[in-house]
């Protein structure tokens, strides 16, 4: 009997032809890990819904930032769990807060390493929300003015890129503009463009004490339904001046991911958010899965989707597995 066929597992015998052929690559220098920095001192305290992630005190910021550099990792990305909270999230913008304390200590230890400092409110504000709040509405144009005033006071620290989480319209053009106005012209902004009021960020909240004191978030945050939305949303920013598109979330957003990349030429960030990271640790303990093949899987796939870096929890780790 004659058949013709094609013959694909020619190219799957070895794992020395496989790793010849294969298209999609993770890389440590793909990863973006992210620090809770909490006031105090001695602290290095587990958070209970995220195993292996730290709130960590500014005495204890040396090590890990030594650990993270000796496994090759860059980039690091920073959040501020204040002791004090206002109406007005009046720490994110203090000259003495503890994420611009935390800057200065990681440059001044670690001039190499890639500083990237989250611009929000949401946990420095009394209520929770990201922005300004007068009877119960976040309101968008006041906002801006406290998150120019971060934004420059985390440049100010010493931040290599500053990365506005807060979703208000304009946000990208406003700190562009005060970034220029100080002097931080060459400061690029890793703008969260695409993000969606998800149920992955569970965690996260629990980690940076960030959770809204009343409603959602869902009238600043996407509506996870939509698609067309993300190119507005991406399409603004790039105009207004932002140098990185993040979609957050990601696993969930594999397709928004493409889109993206397919759409638009600025490098794309990939934020692997909490829930998604507790979800894998939480079945990995169980027993119901191997973590590392999973964790692996999973973050390739958001590379082949198209994203340049990917923010994750699992930065430590994968790091290590890659060395070996």
């Amino acid at each position: 009997m004659s058949l013709s066929f094609d013959r694909h597992r020619r190219l799957r015998q070895t794992a020395a032809i496989r790793a010849m052929v294969r298209e999609t690559h993770l890389r440590v220098d793909d990863l973006i890990y992210p620090l809770f920095v909490v006031e105090g001192s001695g602290i290095r305290r587990e958070v209970p819904s995220m195993p292996g992630v730290y709130h960590l005190s500014l005495d204890r910021l040396t090590e890990e930032i030594d650990e993270i550099a000796k496994l090759g990792i860059r980039a690091v990305m920073v959040f501020g769990v204040p002791d004090e909270k206002d109406e007005v999230g009046s720490q994110a913008y203090c000259e003495t807060g503890i994420v611009q304390r935390a800057i200065r200590q990681i440059k001044a230890e670690r001039s190499e390493m890639v500083v990237i400092a989250d611009t929000c409110l949401c946990e420095y504000t009394s209520h929770g929300h990201c922005g300004v709040v007068e009877n119960e509405q976040v309101l968008n144009d006041p906002s801006l003015e406290l998150l120019v005033k971060t934004a420059v006071s985390q440049a100010q620290a010493g931040a290599d890129i500053i990365a506005p989480s807060n979703m208000m319209d304009g946000f990208v053009a406003a700190i562009r503009h005060g970034l220029d106005e100080a002097g931080f012209e060459n400061v690029p902004i890793m703008s969260y463009a695409i993000k969606y009021a998800s149920a992955f960020y569970g965690p996260f909240r629990d980690a940076a004490d960030s959770a809204p004191q009343f409603g959602d978030r869902k009238t600043y945050q996407m509506d996870p339904a939509n698609r067309l939305e993300a190119f507005r949303e991406a399409e603004s920013d790039i105009k207004e001046g932002a140098d990185f598109l993040m979609v957050k979330p990601a696993l969930a957003y594999m397709d928004i991911i493409r889109d993206i990349k397919n759409r638009f030429p600025l490098p794309l960030v990939a934020y692997n958010v909490s829930g998604e990271y507790s979800m894998v640790k939480a079945a990995a303990q169980n027993g119901w899965i191997d973590e590392k093949s999973v964790v692996m899987e999973m973050l390739t796939g958001m590379k082949r989707a198209g994203a340049d870096l990917i923010i994750t929890y699992f930065a430590k780790d994968v790091a290590r597995w890659l060395a070996e």
